[in-house]
């Protein structure tokens, strides 16, 4: 699936990416998701951040450490026995159903989630797919078929991380969020802070 080819961004996957990562899916026709590299902790792999009542709030998945080490990526099993996903279910609605556009959009993500794919990129692909769909960005979001060692400069596998010391790769111009009045504006969160704080308009938003 053109895994080599410099031309085309190559991403992580991700659990709700960041505004950043939405952003190369509204500018480039396709895009590929690293399916073969070694599993990374404390990356968006699987966590998220929200913007809560108290600031920001970090979502995580827990997976299942069978294969960590040995498996890819995209072998990485999510971890159903531990009560995560009523958490996060519980926190989203807290901190987004009074947002715009959040009952527009839940249901179909809701969905995703409760329908439990056992292994976290497949998670992660299809919430990403759905609402790429939901904002009508005609990005093709493939995943590879080999590890790409060297993705050039459109690599962003570990640019586009909670710890970057780079710097987003996209800012947003500032848009309405629920507890700015409290605590300002807080940028290149998960892309449901802009879906359901701007709607429609949020793909204007990613394209700057």
């Amino acid at each position: 699936m053109e895994s080599s080819d410099k031309s085309i961004p190559i991403l992580g996957t991700a659990y709700f990416p960041p505004v950043e990562y939405f952003h190369l899916l509204a500018c480039c026709p396709k895009v590929m998701v690293e399916a073969c590299e070694s599993y990374q902790k404390q990356s968006y792999r699987n966590r998220c951040l929200i913007y809560a009542s108290g600031g920001v709030q970090a979502l995580q998945i827990p997976v299942c450490h069978d294969n960590i080490r040995s498996g890819s990526v995209s072998d990485i099993a999510v971890d159903y026995s531990r009560e995560w996903l009523h958490q996060h279910r519980i926190a989203i609605i807290s901190a987004y159903r009074s947002a715009p556009f959040f009952e527009y959009y839940w249901d179909g993500i809701d969905a995703i989630l409760q329908s439990r794919p056992a292994l976290l990129f497949d998670l992660n692909l299809a919430l990403t797919r759905h609402i790429a769909a939901e904002m009508e960005l005609r990005c093709e979001i493939l995943p590879t078929e080999t590890f790409v060692k060297d993705g050039g400069p459109l690599d962003f596998r570990s640019r586009i991380h909670p710890k970057s010391k780079e710097g987003p790769v996209f800012e947003s111009k500032p848009y309405y969020q629920i507890f700015s009045q409290k605590s300002g504006f807080i940028g290149n969160l998960s892309i449901l802070d802009l879906l359901f704080h701007e709607g429609p308009q949020a793909a204007d938003f990613l394209r700057g």
